[in-house]
């Protein structure tokens, strides 16, 4: 897997998988659409000793790399080996709108030290999209967004922040309560980033939602992210159907 050549890419977009293979084209696809005309960098960090999502990478100028099972470790690798100016971590199951990048550097440059996306849940359902609706406002309330909504912050300030904390859970919540204890600001932008409804569709919207909330509340409180991860297990991963996604939080 050959990097991609650009002299000096604006974002550095780092996406963490495990076991998509069947959608990381697609996924591949949906960053290059978003940031069309955008300097930009991919890098895929596969959580699979064997490779398993990066051999079926069929596009170029992708940069794929292994490195142990968490997103926190896993982000971190990719950030390790990034250039871009500016740096997108991306779930696998996160589709990016039209203008992402342009949106996300123009908050880094005017309003914040660390940016964000609205969320929408890919379904149907009216209370799946209530659920889409009361998480972008919770993050903008508690300038607290989740990681499924494409943090987005300059390399340096990652650097020198130390990166993402490697615990199995709310790698995402330390991040941004780190930069916000340092002063930094948090903008979480109009536009919705799309992710996929696999888990609240799995779990039941109502009990992955009061899940969620009752692990950032014991996170809050002090309880160790080993405890807290035994209450977030992996979910099955269905069969995907068409170019979207099969995957949430």
């Amino acid at each position: 897997m050959s990097p991609r050549h650009h002299p000096s890419p604006l974002f550095s977009v780092i996406v963490p998988v495990l076991d998509e293979a069947r959608r990381i084209n697609g996924v591949i696809d949906n960053i290059h659409a978003a940031g069309y005309g955008t300097p930009l960098e991919i890098v895929v960090v596969d959580g699979d000793p064997a490779s398993g999502t990066i051999r079926a990478i069929d596009r170029e100028g992708v940069t794929g790399l292994t490195a142990r099972p968490g997103r926190g470790s896993q982000q971190n690798a990719g950030a390790a080996v990034a250039r871009g100016e500016y740096l997108l971590f991306l779930h696998a199951d996160t589709r990016l709108p039209a203008g992402a990048f342009a949106e996300a550097a123009r908050l880094l440059e005017t309003q914040a030290e660390l940016a964000a996306f609205s969320l929408a849940i890919r379904s149907e359902k009216w209370l799946l999209r209530a659920i889409a609706a009361a998480a972008t406002w919770r993050s903008k309330l508690c300038s607290l967004p989740y990681g499924d909504q494409a943090l987005c912050l300059r390399r340096d300030l990652f650097t020198a922040m130390g990166g993402f904390c490697d615990i199995p859970v709310m790698e995402d919540v330390e991040l941004v309560r780190c930069l916000r204890r340092a002063g930094g600001r948090v903008a979480v932008s109009p536009l919705r980033v799309t992710t996929s409804a696999r888990r609240w569709l799995a779990e039941g919207p109502l009990f992955a939602t009061a899940r969620n909330l009752a692990l950032l509340a014991g996170y809050t409180l002090g309880v160790a992210p080993d405890r807290l991860a035994r209450f977030y297990p992996p979910r099955p991963i269905p069969p995907a159907h068409g170019p979207g996604p099969a995957g949430g939080r």
